[in-house]
């Protein structure tokens, strides 16, 4: 056994994936469902689930458990960590505002982005875009730019995880979005034009913090009808590039 294998606690790790387990399909599950999802046994479903209860992460109700506000803790420490809320949001309100769209943060979590702050404009996007919420990143302006500026390793270990489905008829596939991240890396930036949504256009650059690191995403998303690709190129990456600057001034 190497020395990482020594310091991976498994049984944490198979705390987590359980907590993980509860998603929009499953928002309650019972003993057997946890064990089932999980590759457990039931009796190691229960002791994961009734020390989560004891720690006040699940509840149990008509022998069902299911997930409690106080998860919500693990992804807030998070976005205290960054300090979203008194100098990152407003950053976004402003590019909100300017643009006359939404703004949001994203950064990158597997194969998936994670918003992590969001200003909507409400009526425009069918997606319910909430904090916390999910989406393939090789189909999004964010995920893109995320993906763009990653070491080749971990790059190559995306695009094997990746489920590469047609959502539109615009979606690209693994050899046109390998010439796209060339793209995005070259210009700074990703337009996803209605591959996602049919109607939707979304454009994202990257905040890269003091020592070069790319931190997260800005992503900005219209409807088609309201938005040019050519006005989105000239009018919106400069209003975002000079927002993910600011931003990148004030990352710890």
């Amino acid at each position: 056994m190497s020395g990482a294998d020594k310091e991976f606690l498994t049984t944490f790790a198979r705390g987590l994936e359980v907590i993980r387990s509860f998603d929009t399909d499953n928002p309650s599950m019972t003993l057997s469902a946890v064990a089932e999802k999980n590759g457990l046994s039931r009796a190691a479903a229960r002791r994961f689930l009734l020390t989560l209860q004891k720690l006040g992460y699940v509840s149990l109700e008509d022998k069902k458990f299911r997930l409690t506000a106080k998860v919500l803790e693990l992804g807030y420490a998070y976005l205290a960590s960054l300090d979203f809320s008194e100098t990152i949001t407003p950053h976004l309100e402003k590019v909100a505002y300017e643009l006359g769209e939404s703004c949001s943060a994203l950064v990158l979590d597997g194969v998936d982005i994670v918003y992590v702050a969001r200003i909507p404009r409400r009526g425009l996007i069918p997606i319910n875009l909430q904090i916390g919420a999910r989406l393939p990143a090789y189909a999004t302006s964010g995920g893109r730019v995320l993906m763009a500026y990653l070491q080749q390793p971990e790059l190559e270990a995306v695009f094997e995880k990746s489920r590469f489905e047609k959502h539109t008829p615009n979606t690209k596939g693994p050899d046109e979005l390998r010439v796209e991240l060339e793209r995005v890396r070259e210009q700074g930036y990703a337009i996803v034009d209605q591959e996602l949504e049919l109607g939707m256009r979304a454009v994202a650059v990257p905040v890269v913090d003091r020592r070069e690191q790319v931190r997260f995403a800005l992503n900005s998303s219209s409807h088609v009808s309201s938005v040019t690709l050519e006005r989105i190129v000239d009018e919106y990456v400069p209003i975002m590039r000079t927002a993910a600057r600011n931003i990148a001034s004030v990352l710890p």
